[in-house]
């Protein structure tokens, strides 16, 4: 990458300003959100205020363009030092439920969501899964056909982060012919959070536990046709290309909560004494640190070189590839790092309340969502042409 000392400058800034944020605005507090089920709403537009939701979005919009290099910065920063998915998740589940409507709604509509949204005024959602099915998009029954001016939606979706309160909600459908199959068939439409006929329950999960997450149910939900995005049976192509992006940010926050754990265990073995030394004194411990840093410097490497082919508008293929290789590689050296911290830490590790107690349980949904290993393993070979 050829990196000017402007870009070094505002890599530089806004890791600085994140970390800040982090540290005093959200790490003392996430023990409390975790036991009350979700972070107070403010905390948007205390995102806002620092620019961090508006980061990758056109100036016309209320955004501030950025490269992947600068949006990744962000992200890694946020989870090393607040240390919590569930915050990450909800505070920007809009990276996942505007992109679609960035690039695909009507101008109209993309005015009248997409700012307030980046003011932190509004949340955005991505409304996908469905209790019949995870990864298999193309096996989705939700259904919206067309009424005079309207669509009208029916079906459930599933495991929807902020579903609880989203404002706006992009939804996959299917539409088209009674009884249609397969991805020629699904589209993409952006429901209002308050639409008559929809339905949402929380649900609990292992993890991410101040991030709402909601089953959805659409029954009758009328939608002006206007809110399509793109066009009726375009859907699967907008859902696979939202998919790499989701992918990257994984990636680079997986790398950040590793990093929080390898911080974590080495202030905990610089204190710790043991048998009448510090346990950093301890061979055995050193090398479960460097083992920690070998993975998160691959990562790290990783993370760069992706973002630099995405930022040069190579994003073919072998690119979207990599991109899956990367998501598993990042959530591995995760997992790793959490299960290291925790052993490490020892009993304080079992405690609730260390950022590694939480990572550990956050790890088994960084590996799933956004697609399971195994789905990102055969999706790579498929790019590559095994």
């Amino acid at each position: 990458m050829n990196t000017s000392s402007g870009d070094l400058d505002m890599l530089a800034d806004i890791t600085a300003s994140v970390r800040r944020f982090a540290q005093n605005g959200i790490a003392p507090h996430v023990s409390q959100w975790d036991d009350a089920g979700e972070f107070p709403r403010a905390l948007y537009p205390q995102a806002a205020g620092l620019g961090l939701l508006a980061l990758g979005y056109p100036e016309a919009l209320g955004g501030t363009p950025a490269s992947w290099r600068l949006r990744n910065a962000m992200t890694l920063a946020l989870c090393r030092y607040g240390g919590s998915g569930g915050v990450l998740a909800s505070l920007f589940s809009h990276n996942i439920g505007l992109p679609p409507v960035l690039a695909y709604g009507l101008a109209a509509l993309q005015q009248a969501v997409i700012p307030p949204v980046l003011r932190g005024e509004k949340i955005a959602a991505l409304a996908i899964t469905e209790p019949g099915g995870g990864s298999d998009v193309a096996a989705l029954r939700t259904t919206a056909r067309r009424d005079g001016a309207d669509y009208v939606i029916d079906g459930e979706k599933v495991f929807i982060t902020s579903g609880m309160r989203a404002d706006f909600i992009t939804v996959a459908v299917r539409t088209g012919e009674a009884g249609s199959r397969g991805a020629g068939g699904i589209s993409m439409i952006l429901v209002p959070g308050d639409s008559p006929g929809l339905s949402r329950t929380r649900l609990e999960k292992m993890g991410w536990w101040c991030s709402d997450t909601a089953q959805l149910r659409f029954d009758g939900v009328r939608v002006p046709a206007s809110h399509l995005l793109g066009e009726e049976g375009g859907g699967f192509r907008i859902i696979m290309g939202n998919f790499n992006g989701e992918r990257m940010a994984m990636s680079a926050a997986a790398l950040g909560f590793a990093q929080a754990c390898y911080d974590e265990a080495l202030d905990w073995a610089r204190q710790r004494k043991t048998f009448g030394s510090t346990l950093v004194d301890k061979q055995v411990i050193r090398h479960k640190l460097v083992d920690m840093q070998m993975r998160i410097a691959s990562t790290q490497a990783w993370v760069d070189a992706v973002a630099d082919r995405a930022d040069a508008g190579d994003q073919g293929p072998d690119w979207v590839a990599h991109v899956c290789m990367l998501k598993n590689h990042a959530t591995q050296t995760m997992q790793f790092c959490a299960d290291q911290a925790v052993q490490i830490l020892g009993g304080m590790g079992f405690m609730r309340g260390t950022k590694s107690e939480r990572i550990y349980r956050e790890v088994k949904v960084m590996m799933i969502g956004g697609g399971a290993e195994e789905i990102m393993k055969d999706l790579a070979a498929r790019q590559l042409g095994l």
